[in-house]
């Protein structure tokens, strides 16, 4: 996993155990509590995996889902408790089921 400079992870932060060099994350990012990035996940029909780009100055609040194969912008703000499975734009705000 690559994890730049002044970034923080919260405590029970849960980064893809199979596959945690297929994660970045950029300086000076916070990662709320409870937090899980996924680099793979099992479908009844598929088996996806995919890297997880998380820029710089990015905020992910606590008890967020990340979901294989996208990527959060610089600057985005990702509220607590969202479930992230398209990739955010940089400078974004979101929320909810993104």
């Amino acid at each position: 996993m690559k994890v730049g400079k002044h970034t923080s992870f919260a405590l029970m932060v849960m980064p893809d155990v199979m596959f945690p060099e297929k994660i970045s994350v950029g300086i000076n990012t916070v990662i709320g509590y409870n937090t899980t990035i996924l680099a793979h996940e099992y479908l009844i029909h598929e088996y996806r995996l995919g890297d997880v780009v998380i820029g710089d100055e990015v905020l992910i609040g606590a008890n967020s889902t990340i979901l294989p194969g996208l990527s959060i912008g610089n600057g985005a703000i990702v509220s607590a408790g969202t479930l992230v499975h398209k990739d955010v734009p940089e400078g974004a705000f979101v929320g909810g089921n993104q």
